[in-house]
């Protein structure tokens, strides 16, 4: 592997605030992210109190049916003293879902390592898994390249309630179709079987989405001790008792710091990440239709839709004998997760990065600070196919991801046009023109409609010749034009970063299982730059 750095040239704008304005960090968030802020993040975390020991059995039953490995069982004990946290967290994709789940894996993993030799503290990586979240169509594909065209390929299951990730149950039948179908559009090489084995043995051992995500990751990076929690656990849900009734007694003011906070964010040009509202209860609860979301209603709590009404004093009854009912949303589960674990800091995407931001007043409202934020790695895979093709039409990875080929290959195509052919049909075609409107002059007013109809179809007949010229025109340069085609669909997919759509397993099936953890061994930056890795 080699490897670069590269400042994306369209990159998002809170991105870009956020590692180079000093006023858009102290205004919006608690610590830099620099190595100055980890010695004073750690003071603070030392003067809070966890439920360690619960939180650490917590998590060892959890992961017990998946595999429990030495380093992991190692930083459990750890999490269960003086441990603190480097946490990140994803949806529970088909497959791992797209290339960035494991990407925050992995940056969790080289943080929690880096800063455990730094601070000289058990620093420990943990992955949330959001399996809380209902919107199955988030989650229920995988993108594949075949024919020379990227394609969305969904899992069709169809479910009538919104069934939480962690509830929703899979047929053994259809996710083995399903995954089969996949690897076959993937191709056949030395690593299929086994890959494919592994991911039909992951298939067959569990029937939710989130358990089927789990037990792929844990396979990932069980040996690098990453420590794997899903959000919707019932038993964390009993450590989650007291923060729930914080939420439940401060719903209204946490609505009304978030919401305000957008509207500033907005103001300055940012956007609003989530589209706060000041009735907002920030809330889900699990109804008997599925998970529904509350509002306000001056003082009750609500889901009109689905005929749902609390007082206060109910839904606190609720988080205190059932809190397994309620979840968060994604303003008050980053906070529920600063609560229940000693986060040092926190690794998130550049979505996730801005909607934290509206946070800060909301974390101080509960006494606490923002832990640092870390971006996420970004990578793209750049395989040898795709390099030779850059060298071939002259392009740069950062021409390409900057979105320049189709330009490129417009200018490619005409410089192919024979010029002698085009000015012949067009000078035909002004021609007959011409000779119509002097045979329109002669004939019978009668005749000037049949003319017309005439003439139009003679123009199209030279358009067909037009079109059918071209057609063979790319054939015959379609060698070259498919190099062009390799760095739209394997670099910029569907004008997306690879990472967005791409499973690891399209690449991993071309260079082997090993390839993640080849990954995790490069010196990859988290500077916030995108790391382009050449396979």
């Amino acid at each position: 592997m080699e490897l670069e750095s590269l400042e994306l040239q369209n990159g998002n704008k809170v991105m870009q605030a956020y590692n180079h304005d000093e006023k858009f960090i102290h205004t919006f968030f608690d610590y830099k992210n620099e190595s100055n802020s980890y010695p004073k993040r750690l003071k603070e975390l030392s003067d809070r109190s966890f439920q360690r020991k619960e939180l650490a059995n917590v998590i060892t039953s959890f992961m017990e049916p998946f595999g429990i490995s030495e380093k992991a069982a190692k930083y459990i004990d750890e999490l269960a003293n003086d441990g603190v946290v480097v946490i990140g967290g994803q949806q529970a994709g088909i497959m791992t879902g797209p290339l960035y789940s494991v990407h925050k894996a992995i940056t969790v993993i080289l943080l929690a390592e880096k800063k455990r030799e730094e601070l000289g503290v058990p620093v420990i990586p943990v992955f949330w898994i959001a399996g809380e979240d209902h919107d199955l169509n988030e989650i229920n594909h995988v993108y594949t390249e075949v024919s020379g065209k990227v394609t969305k390929n969904k899992y069709r299951e169809k479910y009538i309630l919104k069934l939480m990730a962690s509830e929703a149950e899979y047929s053994h039948e259809m996710m083995t179709t399903f995954v089969k179908d996949t690897f076959r559009q993937f191709g056949e090489t030395e690593h299929t079987k086994s890959l494919l084995d592994e991911v039909l043995e992951a298939v067959s051992l569990e029937k939710t989405f989130t358990g089927f995500f789990v037990r792929l990751m844990n396979g990932l990076f069980s040996e690098h001790g990453l420590l794997l929690i899903d959000s919707a656990y019932k038993p964390l849900r009993e450590i989650e008792k007291g923060p729930f009734t914080g939420f439940i007694e401060a719903a209204e003011k946490i609505a009304k710091m978030i919401a305000s906070t957008e509207e500033e964010f907005d103001a300055i040009g940012f956007g609003r990440p989530i589209q706060a509202e000041y009735d907002a209860a920030n809330l889900f609860y699990m109804h008997e239709t599925g998970r529904v979301l509350l509002t306000r209603d001056n003082e009750d709590f609500v889901n009109s839709s689905a005929g749902i009404r609390f007082t206060p004093d109910e839904l606190m009854k609720v988080a205190n004998e059932e809190p397994w009912l309620l979840s968060n949303n994604v303003a008050t589960r980053p906070i529920m997760q600063d609560m229940v674990f000693p986060v040092l800091s926190f690794v998130g995407g550049p979505g996730e990065i801005a909607y934290w931001a509206l946070l800060k007043d909301a974390f101080h409202h509960f006494g606490i600070k923002m832990p640092i934020l870390v971006p996420r790695i970004s990578i793209t895979l750049v395989t040898p196919q795709a390099k030779q093709a850059m060298d071939d039409v002259a392009l740069t990875v950062s021409d390409v991801l900057s979105g320049k080929v189709l330009d490129e290959r417009e200018k490619f195509i005409e410089t192919l046009h024979d010029e002698q052919f085009d000015e012949l049909l067009r000078e035909t075609e002004t021609f007959l023109t011409s000779k119509y409107v002097e045979l329109e002059s002669v004939v019978d007013l009668s005749m000037t409609q049949l003319l017309h109809k005439n003439l139009e179809f003679h123009k199209k007949q030279l358009n067909y010749l037009r079109g059918k010229a071209e057609e063979s025109l790319l054939l015959k340069h379609e060698v070259a034009l498919r190099k062009y085609r390799i760095l739209e669909n394997e670099l910029l997919p569907e004008g997306s970063l690879q990472e967005r759509l791409f499973t690891p397993y399209t690449f991993m099936n071309q260079y082997g299982p090993e390839l993640v953890r080849n990954l995790l061994c490069q010196p990859l930056k988290m500077d916030g730059t995108h790391q382009i890795v050449y396979l």
